[in-house]
């Protein structure tokens, strides 16, 4: 169930992202008794996933990736790169696999998509995550679906759970950026259209353009520590749910519901 992508990848392009899912949503995946992560829409070949494993195992060690495509040639050829802990299917957004995936990443891939039709697949790719459990006190799979450039210095994502969205991230190579609000190009299909005046996307880029000008005597420290105060200036004003430990990343993530669309 799905289109097929363009298929534009490269290696180390989702590096950001990996990262990201490494560091905040690891000691999910190790609570598992088999933790299982997906790479929907890895592309032409397969290199998002062989590095999706390599970075889950360093948080999770026995996580195994399954990489779905929708175009049997790519599955095909993405065949021989199989090892322990990886495998490639033939799919979509029904997620092939007998059970219920800890992750699911999606990236680049609602792009061509039409806005309406993003909450529909966001429905179901959070119905086929893991569910939370109380008695384990677990949240349950994550969904991670978003954008980025060709070579990964510019990311842009969303996070949800089996009950729907939870946060926004922005990530970049701080040092190829002009301001924050460069990262507009690549938001997510839910909210790229929506970088428009009155909605609640636009008026966090344009805050925090405003705090990184504020910030600019600490560019003498570098961009890192520009990035930071900023950041940290629009604590002030908006739900940013990480800390300076994710900030020194090039990193911040602001809560779903101060960014969701209005309408």
């Amino acid at each position: 169930m799905g289109t097929v992508t363009r298929g534009t990848t490269n290696p180390n392009r989702l590096r950001r992202m990996d990262r990201w899912i490494a560091a905040t949503h690891g000691a999910e995946l190790r609570r598992a008794a088999d933790p299982l992560a997906v790479d929907l829409g890895y592309g032409a070949a397969p290199w998002t996933a062989v590095e999706l494993l390599a970075r889950l195992r360093t948080a999770a060690p026995r996580t195994r990736v399954v990489g779905v495509e929708i175009d049997p040639a790519r599955v095909a050829a993405a065949r021989p790169y199989e090892r322990d802990g990886l495998a490639f299917r033939h799919g979509g957004f029904e997620i092939p696999l007998a059970r219920r995936p800890q992750l699911i990443r999606a990236a680049n891939v609602l792009r061509q998509y039409d806005e309406a039709e993003v909450a529909g697949v966001w429905q179901r790719l959070c119905a086929r995550l893991a569910p939370a459990d109380a008695a384990t006190g677990t949240r349950g799979g994550l969904l991670v679906e978003g954008t980025c450039d060709e070579i990964g210095r510019r990311h842009v994502w969303v996070a949800l759970g089996p009950e729907g969205p939870r946060t926004v991230t922005f990530a970049a190579r701080l040092g190829s950026l002009g301001r924050p609000s460069d990262l507009a190009e690549r938001l997510p299909k839910a909210l790229i259209h929506r970088n428009v005046p009155g909605e609640p996307v636009h008026a966090f880029l344009r805050d925090f353009d405003r705090a990184w000008a504020a910030a600019a005597p600490y560019a003498s420290y570098g961009a890192r520590q520009r990035w930071m105060r900023a950041v940290r200036d629009l604590t002030g004003h908006w739900p940013v749910t990480d800390g300076p430990g994710r900030w020194r990343q090039g990193e911040v993530t602001v809560g779903w519901t101060a960014l969701a669309p209005r309408s």
